[in-house]
Protein backbone atom coordinates (compact mmCIF):
# COMPACT_ATOMS: atom_id res chain seq x y z
CA UNK A 1 0.00 0.00 0.00
CA UNK A 2 0.75 3.91 -0.61
CA UNK A 3 1.85 6.09 2.00
CA UNK A 4 -1.30 8.51 1.94
CA UNK A 5 1.56 11.54 2.27
CA UNK A 6 3.52 10.25 -1.08
CA UNK A 7 0.19 10.37 -3.53
CA UNK A 8 -0.39 14.03 -2.54
CA UNK A 9 1.84 16.80 -3.78
CA UNK A 10 3.26 19.12 -1.41
CA UNK A 11 2.27 22.74 -1.56
CA UNK A 12 4.44 25.77 -1.73
CA UNK A 13 3.15 29.07 -0.86
CA UNK A 14 0.26 30.91 -1.63
CA UNK A 15 0.05 33.12 -4.86
CA UNK A 16 -0.47 35.98 -2.33
CA UNK A 17 2.47 35.21 -0.46
CA UNK A 18 4.60 35.09 -3.56
CA UNK A 19 3.05 38.50 -4.99
CA UNK A 20 3.61 40.18 -2.09
CA UNK A 21 7.11 39.15 -1.45
CA UNK A 22 7.49 40.03 -5.60
CA UNK A 23 6.16 43.38 -4.52
CA UNK A 24 8.71 43.69 -1.74
CA UNK A 25 11.63 42.75 -3.51
CA UNK A 26 10.63 45.07 -6.48
CA UNK A 27 10.14 48.26 -4.64
CA UNK A 28 13.91 47.06 -2.31
CA UNK A 29 15.10 47.32 -5.85
CA UNK A 30 13.84 50.22 -7.05
CA UNK A 31 14.53 51.92 -3.71
CA UNK A 32 18.19 51.02 -4.32
CA UNK A 33 18.58 52.19 -7.59
CA UNK A 34 17.48 55.37 -6.92
CA UNK A 35 19.75 56.02 -3.84
CA UNK A 36 22.65 54.77 -5.86
CA UNK A 37 22.03 57.42 -8.62
CA UNK A 38 21.51 60.29 -6.32
CA UNK A 39 24.81 58.73 -4.68
CA UNK A 40 26.76 58.66 -8.26
CA UNK A 41 24.94 61.71 -9.12
CA UNK A 42 25.90 63.86 -5.70
CA UNK A 43 22.46 64.61 -5.68
CA UNK A 44 22.23 64.63 -1.86
CA UNK A 45 25.84 66.77 -1.41
CA UNK A 46 25.88 69.91 0.02
CA UNK A 47 25.67 72.80 -2.76
CA UNK A 48 28.88 74.71 -1.56
CA UNK A 49 31.05 73.90 1.27
CA UNK A 50 31.21 76.41 4.25
CA UNK A 51 34.45 78.31 4.29
CA UNK A 52 36.34 77.55 7.86
CA UNK A 53 36.63 80.59 10.20
CA UNK A 54 40.10 80.96 9.79
CA UNK A 55 39.68 81.98 6.54
CA UNK A 56 36.49 83.47 5.50
CA UNK A 57 38.02 86.80 4.89
CA UNK A 58 40.34 85.75 2.87
CA UNK A 59 40.52 85.33 -1.19
CA UNK A 60 41.95 82.33 -2.95
CA UNK A 61 44.51 83.71 -5.49
CA UNK A 62 44.79 80.75 -7.48
CA UNK A 63 41.32 80.29 -8.00
CA UNK A 64 40.82 83.78 -8.90
CA UNK A 65 43.89 83.01 -11.55
CA UNK A 66 42.25 80.17 -13.26
CA UNK A 67 38.71 81.80 -14.10
CA UNK A 68 40.36 84.15 -16.16
CA UNK A 69 39.92 83.60 -20.26
CA UNK A 70 43.15 81.21 -21.71
CA UNK A 71 44.00 80.20 -18.18
CA UNK A 72 42.11 76.69 -18.01
CA UNK A 73 42.45 73.27 -19.96
CA UNK A 74 43.09 74.17 -23.66
CA UNK A 75 42.40 71.60 -26.67
CA UNK A 76 44.71 71.43 -29.64
CA UNK A 77 43.61 69.73 -32.81
CA UNK A 78 47.15 68.06 -34.19
CA UNK A 79 47.35 67.32 -37.82
CA UNK A 80 46.07 64.45 -39.43
CA UNK A 81 48.66 61.44 -39.10
CA UNK A 82 48.56 58.77 -42.51
CA UNK A 83 51.51 56.33 -42.12
CA UNK A 84 52.32 52.62 -42.70
CA UNK A 85 52.29 50.63 -39.66
CA UNK A 86 55.48 47.88 -38.88
CA UNK A 87 53.18 45.00 -39.69
CA UNK A 88 51.95 43.97 -42.19
CA UNK A 89 54.07 46.91 -44.12
CA UNK A 90 51.15 47.40 -46.76
CA UNK A 91 48.84 48.16 -44.10
CA UNK A 92 48.42 52.26 -43.63
CA UNK A 93 46.90 54.15 -40.61
CA UNK A 94 45.29 57.77 -40.66
CA UNK A 95 44.65 59.10 -37.04
CA UNK A 96 43.15 62.27 -36.29
CA UNK A 97 43.99 63.11 -32.68
CA UNK A 98 43.60 66.38 -30.30
CA UNK A 99 45.90 67.24 -27.12
CA UNK A 100 44.04 68.00 -23.96
CA UNK A 101 46.71 71.07 -22.34
CA UNK A 102 46.22 72.36 -19.14
CA UNK A 103 47.04 75.50 -20.06
CA UNK A 104 47.61 77.11 -23.42
CA UNK A 105 50.84 75.94 -24.60
CA UNK A 106 53.13 76.90 -27.80
CA UNK A 107 52.79 75.90 -31.39
CA UNK A 108 55.77 74.46 -31.40
CA UNK A 109 55.13 71.91 -28.63
CA UNK A 110 52.28 70.68 -30.77
CA UNK A 111 54.36 70.34 -33.95
CA UNK A 112 56.82 68.37 -31.66
CA UNK A 113 53.90 65.82 -30.25
CA UNK A 114 52.67 65.62 -33.46
CA UNK A 115 56.17 64.22 -34.83
CA UNK A 116 56.72 61.91 -31.86
CA UNK A 117 52.94 60.53 -32.16
CA UNK A 118 53.94 59.45 -36.15
CA UNK A 119 57.21 57.99 -35.06
CA UNK A 120 55.41 55.96 -32.75
CA UNK A 121 52.33 54.84 -35.06
CA UNK A 122 55.13 53.60 -37.36
CA UNK A 123 56.31 50.62 -35.37
CA UNK A 124 53.17 49.54 -34.33
CA UNK A 125 52.01 46.09 -35.95
CA UNK A 126 48.32 45.28 -36.52
CA UNK A 127 47.93 42.77 -33.75
CA UNK A 128 48.71 45.12 -31.11
CA UNK A 129 45.90 47.62 -32.06
CA UNK A 130 42.86 44.82 -32.51
CA UNK A 131 39.87 45.31 -30.50
CA UNK A 132 39.07 47.23 -27.61
CA UNK A 133 42.06 46.25 -25.62
CA UNK A 134 44.14 47.36 -27.98
CA UNK A 135 42.29 50.69 -28.69
CA UNK A 136 42.88 51.64 -24.71
CA UNK A 137 46.39 50.65 -25.28
CA UNK A 138 47.08 52.41 -28.28
CA UNK A 139 45.37 55.42 -26.68
CA UNK A 140 47.42 54.90 -23.10
CA UNK A 141 50.60 54.68 -25.59
CA UNK A 142 49.71 57.91 -27.42
CA UNK A 143 48.92 59.77 -23.32
CA UNK A 144 52.27 58.67 -22.80
CA UNK A 145 54.34 59.74 -25.54
CA UNK A 146 52.47 63.15 -25.11
CA UNK A 147 52.79 63.85 -21.83
CA UNK A 148 56.48 62.83 -21.87
CA UNK A 149 57.56 65.10 -24.75
CA UNK A 150 55.03 68.11 -22.95
CA UNK A 151 57.00 67.69 -19.72
CA UNK A 152 53.60 67.12 -18.13
CA UNK A 153 51.31 69.58 -19.60
CA UNK A 154 49.52 66.90 -21.97
CA UNK A 155 46.47 66.17 -19.67
CA UNK A 156 45.06 63.78 -22.07
CA UNK A 157 44.41 62.54 -26.26
CA UNK A 158 41.70 62.24 -27.94
CA UNK A 159 41.34 60.58 -30.75
CA UNK A 160 38.92 61.61 -32.97
CA UNK A 161 39.23 59.29 -36.09
CA UNK A 162 40.96 56.11 -36.53
CA UNK A 163 41.02 54.24 -40.22
CA UNK A 164 43.23 51.34 -40.85
CA UNK A 165 43.84 50.63 -44.30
Amino acid sequence: MANVEQLQPRKGPSLAIQGAMLIVVTAAAIGMGWVSGGYLKGVGGPESVPAAPENEGKTAQPAAAAHQPGAGPTLVALAPITTNIASPADTWIRMEVSVVYDAPQPPAMAEDIHQDLLAYVRTVKMHQIEGASGYQHLKADLEERASIRSQGHAKQVLIRTLLLE
